[in-house]
């Protein structure tokens, strides 16, 4: 479920962990820059948004996320770490040009960050659930 990412921000290696409460992801805003969001909402956090840091694509398509304005965005990371059957961890790259799906969802002022997942791909079908990565 896209558990962990890499990417660099402000000439920093940066690694980031879902579970981290203060994790935030990297978005390209429309004037191409790259802006830090934060990633999700856990359990314990206050707020009115889902308490996940992931969207499944069937349910953003079934339009079950209507009520929270959700925005496409593209998140920029050089690569994904997912958890096998086992919770072994893997770390996936991603090509040049391509991106991890999201999406932005607001509730009054809150605004939190979601990673679009979908099944993954036929030969690794080891995995429950994979980010939705698009070329740009």
């Amino acid at each position: 479920m896209c558990g962990g990412v890499e990417f660099q921000y402000q000439g920093r290696d940066q690694k980031v962990y879902f579970p981290y409460p203060d994790a935030k992801l990297p978005v390209r805003t429309r004037d191409g820059s790259i802006k830090l969001v934060g990633w999700g909402r856990r359990k314990e956090q206050p707020g009115q948004l889902p308490p996940s840091g992931w969207a499944r694509l069937e349910s953003v398509q079934a339009h079950k996320w209507d009520r929270w304005q959700p925005q496409p965005v593209k998140i920029i990371v050089d690569r994904f770490m997912e958890k096998d059957a086992d919770r072994t961890s893997h770390w996936f790259d991603l090509r040049n040009g391509e991106f991890i799906q999201g999406l932005l969802a607001t509730w009054n002022d809150e605004r939190r960050l979601y990673v679009v997942t979908t099944e993954p791909p036929h030969e690794l079908s080891g995995f429950k659930r994979w980010p939705r990565v698009m070329a740009a």
